[in-house]
């Protein structure tokens, strides 16, 4: 079997499953978020009753994410009905915004969007939150109401996005009825090469298939260059398995998983124990393919979809407006390093956003030094605008003063994770995706531009 056959036949309970089988399978963790969470919740209340209680209170984790540093006063209700249910149900994990769990959440505009509005146990971006709290643990199964919930699969587990309705129904019975998907098997052999980064990885790979390419597919990454991928790494690759259409993304497990999960679920005081799944050796799969790292080179997945792939290198004519970094799938401590390795006594040209993933992202950047600068004043050196409020911002548009949000239609270059005409604001906008590295190279340039034309080595950080 698979990677993805045995999770899945381990936790329906049987020895063996096979791809387009229907199985029952158990949930480990359901997530949900301020965008489905209210919806999941009148599901559940309405099939189960409305003094119905979860499966299980330690099992149902809610952070809110995505619409949160807005005005919008429904919004800002959202928040309010998820903390009225977490409170209700004795939820262990809610990650409220705010820290009086009677109050009222409610952003401030006054205040302005750069300093911090939430309180201490505000997560930020759900899938960058759920493995630094010490919820993604090999082996396991994590159902979300988000697409990019199959970033977890970095973690050796089965991680996909689900609906509104299917969630309320995991929410009250810990079960969910699943077709096992085929597997896409992706074998990633040497090293990349400076100015490469994962997200050219997973845009090649998109660029090879087709952004429907893996519909409804698991895609499993193996071979010797995973070694020298970080978790950050292959988060990334993960992440983005959905837009290609797939239903997970799946690593194997070694020593930098263990080494990842338990820290984090030590210090979240989350369950310890797991079980990760090793690949068997008569594996099958419905396609089979080896991508080079050592040839790899940053890539642009071009608008209006994922599967638009070209070299950065030939695109040097597409002008540009705005660049962004930031998201599940760009807004990590290593991201931001990749992008300030390239702005670094430089100026950016554009107008050019950073959000990141998590308010622990933020602290590493406000701490971290290069040769006396942190990370941060790097970023705001070079002319980037930053903001404390960690989630989701621009990346999903959100209301017309999200930060970073494309209000007009102009081209943006964007670190994130998803490029369909609307995504990020305004629906003649034109957003083209790269890596960090990438998007700060074209920042400085004012037009898409190769980021190995503008690296250069940079001290060691120091803490």
């Amino acid at each position: 079997m698979t990677l993805t056959e045995k999770l899945l036949a381990r936790a329906a309970g049987k020895a063996t499953v096979s791809a387009g089988e229907n199985i029952w399978v158990k949930a480990d963790i359901l997530m949900t978020h301020d965008v489905c969470g209210p919806g999941t919740i009148g599901v559940f209340q309405r099939e189960f009753g409305a003094k119905a209680k979860v499966w299980d209170r330690h099992r149902v984790v809610i952070i809110p994410d995505h619409y949160i540093f807005t005005a919008d006063s429904r919004s800002n209700r959202n928040v309010d009905l998820l903390r009225e249910f977490a409170r209700d149900q004795g939820l262990t994990y809610f990650y409220d915004v705010i820290d009086d769990p009677n109050g009222t959440w409610k952003f401030d505009p006054a205040r302005g969007p750069l300093r911090r509005q939430y309180g201490s146990r505000y997560a930020g971006v759900c899938h960058a939150a759920l493995p630094q709290k010490g919820h993604t643990r090999p082996g396991e199964v994590l159902f979300g109401t988000d697409s990019h919930t199959c970033m977890a699969g970095a973690f050796n587990q089965f991680a996909t996005g689900i609906g509104n309705t299917d969630a309320g129904f995991v929410m009250g019975t810990g079960k969910l009825l699943l077709k096992v998907p085929e597997t896409m098997r992706f074998r990633l052999e040497g090293r990349l090469q400076p100015g490469v980064m994962a997200k050219d990885i997973i845009l090649h790979a998109i660029g090879e298939i087709g952004f429907d390419g893996a519909t409804y597919r698991a895609l499993q990454f193996e071979g010797s260059g995973i070694a020298g991928l970080s978790m950050d790494d292959r988060m990334t690759i993960a992440n983005m398995a959905i837009e290609a259409g797939g239903k997970n993304g799946i690593f194997p497990y070694d020593a930098r998983t263990a080494e990842y999960v338990d820290t984090r679920t030590r210090l979240n005081g989350t369950r310890t124990h797991y079980e990760p799944v090793e690949p068997d050796a008569d594996q099958r799969f419905v396609y089979d393919s080896v991508i080079d790292l050592d040839r790899l080179e940053p890539t642009v997945a071009c608008h209006p979809d994922p599967g638009q792939r070209k070299l950065a290198r030939d695109l040097g004519d597409v002008q540009l407006d705005r660049a962004y970094i930031g998201s599940c799938t760009g807004g990590k401590t290593s991201d931001f390093v990749e992008f300030a390795r390239v702005v670094r006594g430089r100026r950016v040209r554009i107008d050019t956003f950073g959000v990141p993933a998590t308010p622990e992202i933020v602290h590493d950047l406000q701490t971290t030094r290069w040769a006396g600068q942190t990370l941060w004043d790097i970023l705001l050196a070079a002319g980037v605008q930053l903001t404390e409020n960690a989630g989701c911002a621009a990346c999903l548009g959100g209301p017309v003063d999200t930060f970073g949000r494309v209000n007009a239609p102009l081209r943006c270059i964007s670190a994130t994770n998803r490029n369909f005409p609307g995504r990020m604001g305004h629906k003649e906008s034109q957003i083209f995706l790269a890596s960090p590295a990438t998007v700060a190279a074209s920042a400085i340039a004012g037009h898409i531009a190769d980021p190995r034309e503008y690296f250069s080595t940079v001290p060691v950080a120091e803490s």
